[in-house]
């Protein structure tokens, strides 16, 4: 008699929820056929439009996963399970969640922002947080700078999205401004003419944009000449350096002395 009350209440439950539950495992299988092929998809498609290594395999796991988690809850839901108190439980988890890490999320919003708008790539030489030194990585949480005395800084991302940041060789070349003093009784044709000569034979000074030299200020004992001349911005202390010498040296050659020399 129990043995015929199992059997009826199986056939039943069968019955009732059976149909359910094979639609429920044929859309689980076919969402986890097409998830695979979108995900090959967009790994293409991405590639093809350049996004940045460093995002894309974030991108791709971030997208691959949310639609998982999507088909595994309608799956559920075709099935019949009630989701009240999993959507609260996972609810408080995010809350929770939330909280203790809302600076760590900024940092990983602040990463994905940085490699989706690209203020600055590896590779560039920026000033930020008081330190200028070459990018040599941009991670999701935070960006590695090397620093011209070979230290390295980590600067959290949220730090670099919320502030100021100075991209000295996003342009690819940088200006050099030296300024010198001369005596009213020096004549700045000849001052012209020596520095345009050290200038012309300077290989790091870059011909365009065209350098300029002029006399910036007058003053009773004497005038001052501004030099501007633009270099490449990678090995741009290296060069400011060279220039600065070889302009010295073509000046004491010439017979011109600054003051005090």
């Amino acid at each position: 008699m129990r043995l015929n009350q199992f059997y009826n209440k199986a056939y039943a439950w069968i019955l009732n929820t059976g149909p359910s539950l094979l639609f429920g495992i044929a859309v689980l299988v076919v969402g986890f056929w097409l998830i695979k092929i979108l995900s090959r998809w967009l790994n293409t498609h991405m590639h093809k439009n350049n996004i940045d290594p460093s995002l894309t395999p974030f991108l791709l796991s971030l997208s691959v996963t949310t639609l998982r988690v999507l088909l595994i809850v309608s799956a559920m839901q075709i099935i019949g399970i009630q989701m009240t108190v999993f959507a609260a439980l996972i609810g408080a988890i995010g809350v929770a969640a939330g909280l203790a890490l809302s600076g760590t999320l900024q940092n990983f919003t602040s990463g994905i922002l940085i490699l989706i708008l690209k203020p600055f790539h590896v590779g560039d030489n920026i000033i930020a947080q008081g330190q200028e030194g070459t990018v040599t990585a941009i991670k999701i949480f935070y960006t590695i700078v090397t620093t011209y005395d070979n230290r390295t800084v980590v600067i959290p991302n949220s730090k670099l999205s919320n502030e100021v940041i100075i991209n000295i060789s996003g342009s690819g070349n940088r200006r050099l401004d030296v300024e010198l003093k001369f005596s009213n009784a020096i004549e700045f044709d000849t001052v012209k003419k020596t520095i345009d000569n050290v200038l012309d034979h300077a290989q790091n000074a870059l011909k365009l944009p065209e350098r300029r030299i002029g006399i910036s200020s007058i003053e009773p004992d004497g005038y001052k000449v501004m030099v501007n001349v633009w270099l490449d911005s990678h090995g741009y202390v290296d060069t400011k350096m060279e220039i600065q010498e070889k302009m010295m040296q073509g000046l004491k050659m010439s017979g011109l002395k600054l003051p005090g020399m």
